[in-house]
């Protein structure tokens, strides 16, 4: 029996002092998902829990997996941030001066700590139902604007000047939003129900964090899931493996937004 494809995504922290979101899809159901992932070795273990068999692969990560530059900007990070500055989803800067600890930055860990424990490769394209295994760097803004038909980024991360009802309407909204995914080619099924049940408003300080993780994992998960069912054809790609990559799900409509934009 053919297994099916698995679809990890993670909300990598950029020090492994603060927790991180991990998502797993098999073939369309979301089958795990957690705010509260610990250090290295807590993130190689869960993704090796999944990737136990020999099926294909897709682990989705939300942050920068290679940093060549020691300041500035990654080369990735400005061409994304030109495309999507007009929804408001452009990219934070990425430099080894602010991600490198002892020397090393932590996506650059996990890609080798991949390659090692699950025969992962990072690579700047998903090619359409790829039989092997990849791991690539995402960005959760631009990939809501696109796949939920947003004019703009949703404010659901705490910042300075942000008022907690905004964030509140966000999140509800990013609820919505993956909750409608059900419907989208892939469908995202499974066990989603449960995490868009929990309150927003209920929960505070790190919980409230956690469950902010845990969504945005869900959206790197679908996103590999997306890459990998439509193939280049549904993919903005900026950058390239040697200096920064980061690859933005695009649907039909939101090509016809950036070509118009």
């Amino acid at each position: 029996m053919t297994e099916p494809p698995i679809f990890i995504g993670l909300d990598l922290a950029w020090s492994n002092r603060n927790p991180s979101g991990g998502a797993v899809i098999r073939g369309h159901e979301l089958v795990a998902v957690t705010g509260d992932l610990g250090d290295d070795d807590a993130i190689l273990a869960f993704v090796a829990r999944y990737l136990a068999g020999d099926g294909p692969a897709v682990v989705a990560v939300d942050a920068p997996l290679r940093v060549p530059n020691a300041t500035g900007s990654r080369a990735c990070d400005n061409a994304l941030s030109a495309a999507w500055r007009r929804f408001e989803a452009g990219a934070l800067p990425a430099n080894r001066r602010l991600l490198a600890r002892a020397g090393q930055v932590r996506g650059e860990l996990l890609v080798a700590g991949l390659a090692r424990c699950c025969r992962v490769t990072e690579a700047a394209l998903v090619p359409r139902h790829h039989p092997g295994r990849i791991v690539c760097e995402v960005y959760p803004h631009p990939a809501q604007v696109s796949l939920f038909g947003l004019d703009k980024t949703l404010k659901y991360k705490g910042r300075r000047g942000r008022t907690l009802e905004e964030r509140l309407a966000a999140f509800r909204r990013y609820h919505h939003g993956l909750a409608d995914l059900a419907g989208a080619d892939p469908p995202l099924l499974g066990d989603i129900g449960a995490l868009l049940a929990v309150d927003p408003a209920t929960l505070q300080g790190k919980r409230l964090k956690r469950h902010e993780d845990a969504l945005d994992a869900v959206t790197c998960a679908y996103v590999a899931a997306y890459l990998w069912q439509h193939g280049p054809s549904h993919t903005r790609v900026y950058g390239d493996v040697a200096g920064g990559h980061i690859l933005v799900p695009v649907t039909p409509a939101m090509a016809r937004r950036l070509v118009n934009s």
